[in-house]
């Protein structure tokens, strides 16, 4: 899924999302990356095509980020990935988004280890006028699915609730 030429600004808006570790003031971080322990779990993602609505990340599975006990991509860890990528996926369709998700379902399907490389993708399935929803997967490079998530977040219309 190579970015054309016309989704230049989608791919640029998620590499400073995601791949810039910038301090918590930063104008570029609204939504994703905002503090210490997302700087710590997004270090070494790449964004490899961005469209609007659409995102592809690669990411090795860094030492630090494994459970303890069973030597595997800590299951914390794999929720802030996708909070944090599903945050940007919003941005490549130039929908700003505020706050914490409303909803993130996450099924656990299979680990993946130390120095793996992993691909993350993430689709925005529909964004109304205050909600959205998203869907980001975590492979394997052999194509097994790690993690499946569904993703719900306010998109900060106005409301008169």
């Amino acid at each position: 899924m190579p970015a054309a030429a016309g989704d230049e600004s989608s791919l640029e808006t998620a590499r400073r999302l995601l791949e810039e570790v910038a301090p918590p003031t930063s104008p570029y971080l609204t939504g994703a990356a905002e503090g210490f322990y997302d700087a710590f779990v997004l270090r070494g993602i790449r964004v490899q095509a961005a469209q609007p609505g659409t995102l592809l990340c690669h990411f090795t599975v860094p030492s630090r980020l494994l459970q303890n006990s069973g030597g595997f991509l800590h299951g914390g860890a794999t929720a802030s990935l996708v909070d944090l990528v599903a945050s940007a996926v919003f941005r490549t369709a130039s929908l700003r988004t505020r706050g914490d998700p409303l909803e993130m379902n996450i099924s656990y399907l299979d680990a993946a280890f130390a120095d793996e490389e992993i691909d993350i993708e993430a689709k925005v399935l529909r964004a109304g006028k205050a909600i959205g929803v998203a869907v980001v997967e975590l492979k394997k490079k052999s194509g097994k699915i790690i993690a499946q998530a569904r993703y719900s977040k306010y998109l900060g219309a106005s409301s008169k609730l």
